[in-house]
C-alpha cells in the first residue's frame, strides 16, 4: 500500500552540468570526475543531510570535443560499489545503457549492487543518445530513437524476469538435511524474443528490494511511454514551473492509463542551486562562474545536440532558425525539441545559443538565499510540478552540495516538508515504493 506523498531529494554526483569550463574555478576540484575521494565525501555529505539517493551518470562515447567532466570519468557501478561500503543508508542510482549491454549482465550487476548495499540500488535506464557509441561496440550503425526504446522495453522485461529467478525463501541452507535450496522455487526464464534470447536463471538469490528501483530520464513521447510503463523515478529537466506541471500530469496520466498507481512514479526535475546569504551574493557567484565561459568550449557542448559539420558552416552571429532542420540530430530528442523552440522564440544566433546553453542564464529559480531556494522547492512541490528534485552537486564542486545540505535542507525540515531521519533500510522503503511481487509466487486466498 502506497504511503502519503512525500518530498524526495536526491543529488547528482555527475559533475559539470552544461558548463564546460567551470573546472577552472579556483575552488573547484578539477579532478573530481575521476577522484573516488570526491564521490565518497559527497555521498557522505548527502547522507548527513538525509538525502534519499545519489545519482551517477555515464557516457560510452567521447572525442576531443567532449566536455572535460565527461571525457574522463569512472564507470558507475564500480564507483557506487565503493560508495556503498562508505555509506549505510543513502540510495545508490547508477546509469547503464540498454542499447549497448546485455540483459543478463545488467541483471547481475544491479542485483549485486543491491545485495552489496543491502537494498539501496537503483538503475537509471538509458538508451544512449550519441550515435558515435556504435563504433565502440562493433556496431555498423546506431539505432534510431524510437527503435532504441522498443529494444529497451524488451531488455527491461528480460531483466525483470531474471530478477524473479528465485522466490524469496528459495535458499534453505539447511546443514542438517544438506538441502541448500528448494528447487521448486527456482524458475528458468527461457526467453526468446525479437532482440534477445536468454535462458537464465540468474546466478544469485532475489535482492533485498525484490528488484532495484527503476529510474528513467526520457522526455520524448517514446521516453514518456516507456517511463509510464516501467519507471519508478522519472528524472527530467524543465525550464519553468508551468512546463514542469504539464510534464508531471502528462506522465502521471500515462501511468494511470496503464493501470499503475501514479503515486508510485516519482517525477524529479534536475536542478542546479547556488546558495548564498543574499540574492546579490548568489548572483555574484553566478557571475564568477559565467565569466569562465569560453565560446569555443560552449560550441563544443552544442555538438551533443547538433551535427558538428553543420555547426562549422554557420557564422557565430548568424540567425539559427533557417538552419535548424539540418542541425538537429536524433539523439537527445526531447532536449533538441526544446532547443529548437527556444531558438525560434528568441531568434537566437549560434553564439547566443551556445552561451545560453552554457549559462542557463535567466532560467534558474533555484539561485538565491537558502530561504529563496527552499521557497522555490516548496512552491514547485505543492503545485504538483514535482515530487521532489535531483540537486546538482555543483556548480562548484564540492561546495555546492555542502551549501545545500547545510543551509537549505534544515529549512525544509523545519517546515515539515522533509524528513529528519531515514525511514527505512532500503531505497524502496525510503521512497514509499512497494516491493514488486515475484511473478512466480503462488498467491492463496
Amino acid at each position: 500500500m502506497s504511503q502519503a506523498r512525500r518530498l524526495v531529494l536526491g543529488t547528482s554526483l555527475s559533475i559539470g552540468g552544461s558548463h564546460t569550463t567551470v573546472w577552472r574555478h579556483p575552488r573547484y576540484w578539477s579532478d573530481a570526475s575521476i577522484n573516488i575521494d570526491y564521490f565518497v565525501s559527497a555521498a557522505r555529505k548527502a547522507e548527513e543531510g538525509k538525502l534519499d539517493f545519489v545519482f551517477v551518470g555515464d557516457s560510452l562515447y567521447v572525442n576531443d570535443h567532449t566536455a572535460p567532466h565527461l571525457i574522463n570519468r569512472l564507470e558507475p557501478l564500480t564507483l557506487l560499489s565503493v560508495v556503498a561500503g562508505a555509506t549505510s543508508r543513502i540510495g545508490l542510482v547508477g546509469t547503464l545503457s540498454t542499447t549497448y549491454h546485455e540483459p543478463f549482465h545488467v541483471a547481475r550487476l544491479f542485483g549485486s549492487l543491491d545485495h552489496v548495499s543491502r537494498g539501496r540500488a537503483g538503475w537509471n535506464v538509458v538508451t544512449t543518445a550519441l550515435p558515435g557509441t556504435a563504433e565502440n561496440f562493433s556496431r555498423d550503425r546506431h539505432l534510431e530513437h524510437d527503435q532504441r526504446y522498443k529494444v529497451a522495453t524488451e531488455f527491461l522485461d528480460v531483466v525483470k524476469g531474471l530478477w524473479d529467478s528465485w522466490e524469496e525463501d528459495a535458499f534453505l541452507r539447511d546443514k542438517n538435511t544438506g538441502v541448500y535450496f528448494d528447487s521448486s522455487k527456482l524458475h528458468t526464464l527461457n526467453y526468446k524474443g525479437e532482440h534477445f534470447s536468454v535462458r537464465g536463471p540468474l546466478s544469485m538469490e532475489r535482492t533485498p528490494q525484490g528488484r532495484p528501483v527503476i529510474v528513467q530520464a526520457g522526455s520524448s513521447d517514446a521516453g514518456k511511454d516507456f517511463a509510464a510503463r516501467h519507471a519508478e523515478i522519472v528524472f527530467t529537466h524543465q525550464n519553468s514551473i508551468e512546463e514542469s506541471k504539464r510534464f508531471y500530469h502528462d506522465i502521471k496520466e500515462r501511468a494511470a492509463k496503464l493501470g499503475r498507481n501514479p503515486n508510485e512514479l516519482l517525477v524529479l526535475p534536475g536542478i542546479s542551486t547556488i546558495v548564498a546569504d543574499s540574492a546579490e551574493q548568489s548572483q555574484q557567484k553566478q557571475g564568477e562562474i559565467d565569466a569562465l565561459i569560453d565560446i569555443g568550449e560552449a560550441l563544443k557542448e552544442l555538438e551533443r545536440y547538433f551535427d558538428a559539420n553543420a555547426i562549422a558552416r554557420i557564422d557565430l552571429d548568424e540567425q539559427l532558425t533557417p538552419h535548424l532542420d539540418g542541425l538537429l540530430t536524433d539523439g537527445y530528442k526531447a532536449e533538441t525539441d526544446r532547443i529548437a523552440q527556444l531558438v525560434r522564440k528568441e531568434s537566437l544566433t549560434l553564439r547566443g545559443l551556445a552561451l545560453r546553453m552554457s549559462t542557463r542564464a535567466g532560467h534558474n529559480p533555484f539561485v538565491g538565499s537558502a530561504e529563496h531556494v527552499a521557497d522555490a522547492i516548496q512552491k514547485w512541490y505543492e503545485a504538483e510540478a514535482a515530487d521532489g528534485f535531483i540537486v546538482s552537486s555543483g556548480p562548484i564542486v564540492p561546495e555546492g552540495l555542502h551549501h545545500f545540505v547545510e543551509q537549505v535542507v534544515p529549512i525544509l525540515q523545519s517546515r515539515g516538508l522533509y524528513h529528519t531521519d531515514y525511514r527505512a533500510e532500503t531505497l524502496r522503503g525510503q521512497l514509499g515504493l512497494p516491493v514488486p511481487p515475484n511473478r512466480y509466487t503462488q498467491v492463496t486466498t
